[in-house]
């Protein structure tokens, strides 16, 4: 119970924001409950709801109530203010909306659990086919990507886009930044959004942030052939918190999908690594991007 009991973790916590902040007291609420050998539906009953009710609360996917939240602590033996207070502030920290929220009319309920997950996390992986990654595009570039995905939007809300995806670009660059690993198919850098000069501009920013110490870039080249991520575009988020399992996501036209068992988050992680072999080596993409900017 000491893990939580350091205020200063608490503290460093605060910058992952509400989402993973819920991860992470359900996880530690759950290792309690199991530690003390109780079940989910006593502990449900001890809070006036159910194991389900439990089970969401674990499983981070439901604000927290703190009376529930000090109610289990006394169920499962945890009565020392010492160790009770800093979850207990975890939990009241992870009630506070995140910045997201002010996007809530353009962001649907399948994105936003990714958006605080996108911003939690230490390590993002991920592999793009159509399109080059979010985090990597440029304003000019993601306005083209927007418009397509979104041709009734109104410029008004195409520029709102555009800013929630430049602050979303923020995680790369702020204080303790995410460390980013994407891998690229070719045919997402000859294919043109916003046109020529938009593109150009697009390479260029690409060959600046493999610059950066914690961003890693490849390129799958075509002469890879046939690889293990031919259903599409794969996000793979690992967090620092040692509670809290990787998360895979799938992204499709109008949803989104979280494969959360064991089984499936392996086989994303065994795609990503495999992706990685496959690819060209990040020492090699400054000089293909340049290469796409000659024309060749």
């Amino acid at each position: 119970m000491a893990d939580f009991a350091a205020g200063e973790q608490a503290v460093g916590l605060r910058r992952a924001g509400p989402t993973v902040l819920r991860m992470v007291v359900g996880a530690r609420l759950r290792r309690l409950r199991e530690a003390c050998g109780m079940s989910a539906d006593k502990a449900g009953y001890a809070i006036r709801g159910s194991a389900s009710k439990i089970s969401r609360m674990e499983l981070g996917r439901v604000g927290f109530k703190e009376r529930d939240v000090a109610d289990l602590l006394t169920l499962y033996g945890v009565t020392d203010p010492a160790e009770r207070e800093p979850l207990l502030e975890l939990a009241r920290v992870a009630s506070v909306p995140g910045w997201w929220q002010r996007y809530h009319d353009i962001v649907p309920p399948w994105f936003e659990p990714y958006l605080g997950l996108e911003q939690g996390a230490g390590v993002i992986r991920c592999y793009e086919v159509q399109v080059v990654p979010a985090l990597l595009q440029t304003e000019d570039y993601a306005r083209a990507v927007i418009r397509l995905a979104h041709p009734d939007a109104s410029a008004g809300e195409i520029e709102r886009r555009v800013a929630l995806r430049r602050e979303r670009q923020r995680v790369l660059t702020r204080d303790e930044p995410a460390r980013l690993w994407a891998v690229v198919d070719e045919a997402a850098l000859r294919r043109p959004f916003g046109g020529r000069e938009v593109m150009r501009a697009q390479l260029r920013h690409l060959i600046d942030v493999c610059a950066l110490r914690n961003v890693t870039v490849q390129v799958l080249p075509f002469g890879a052939g046939g690889h293990g991520a031919i259903g599409g575009p794969i996000t793979l988020l690992r967090f620092e918190e040692a509670d809290l399992p990787d998360v895979v996501y799938l992204q499709q036209l109008t949803n989104a999908h979280y494969p959360d068992r064991p089984a499936e988050v392996d086989h994303y992680t065994d795609v990503m690594n495999r992706l990685v072999v496959d690819a060209d080596p990040p020492a090699r993409t400054p000089d293909t991007l340049r290469r796409l900017l000659d024309g060749g």
